[in-house]
């Protein structure tokens, strides 16, 4: 019984570490909070005219930081830099952007999405700010990143895209600008799950584990 029980619990393991592939980011948005990917289409007027005025907002952001530069240590890193640049830019093509709510009605600015902005027919849109390394744009670099929360950002049905700008470095040292951009749907993006184990300081640092310690 014990050999079985222990076989049973090895298998489930092996099983938890295999990384589950190509999910398509619709389901998961839609199972995690219970709101649905609103598909993008381009011959609609409405989304014709949406992405009109998001490529005018993204050119304005990108003379923005051409103008004063993104401070980061690597391409990747300048991605957190870029989302005052484009809060500001939707603004100035007539949005209102600001940090998504979660449900319990409280701003949370890490993790998916970074902007929730309400276009000029009163659709909410939520929006991912990224940065990439034209060097890296084909490979399997991960550069797209999904936690469930108990807070989740997502609390409307609403288009999900993403802004993109191609970074260099200056002569300046951690400083970058861009040279080119790209505007993405995510109702076709196809994601990965890889399950983690972790552990907190309280079960870390308990006492019967310590073997030595002192101080300097």
């Amino acid at each position: 019984m014990n050999n079985k029980y222990t076989k049973n619990l090895e298998n489930v393991i092996k099983q938890m570490l295999r990384p589950l592939k190509n999910i398509p980011l619709n389901l998961v948005i839609e199972g995690i909070s219970g709101n649905k990917i609103l598909p993008f289409h381009k011959k609609n007027n409405k989304d014709r005219l949406l992405l009109e005025n998001l490529i005018q907002a993204v050119k304005i952001a990108s003379n923005d930081i051409n103008m004063k530069g993104l401070y980061a240590t690597r391409p990747n890193e300048a991605g957190n830099a870029v989302e005052p640049f484009v809060k500001k830019a939707l603004v100035k093509v007539g949005y209102k952007a600001d940090t998504p709510l979660t449900k319990g009605n409280k701003k949370k600015s890490t993790g998916y999405p970074d902007i929730e902005f309400t276009d000029q027919f009163q659709r909410s849109n939520y929006l991912e700010c990224k940065t990439y390394n034209i060097k890296n744009i084909a490979t399997t670099q991960r550069s797209f990143y999904l936690s469930p929360s108990e807070n989740f950002k997502i609390t409307k049905d609403a288009h999900h895209l993403l802004i993109s700008f191609e970074v260099f470095p200056t002569a300046r040292k951690n400083v970058y600008k861009c040279k080119s951009w790209k505007i993405l749907t995510l109702d076709n993006l196809l994601v990965d799950v890889k399950y983690e184990f972790n552990s907190d300081n309280r079960r870390l640092y308990i006492k019967n584990s310590i073997l030595a310690e002192g101080r300097v």
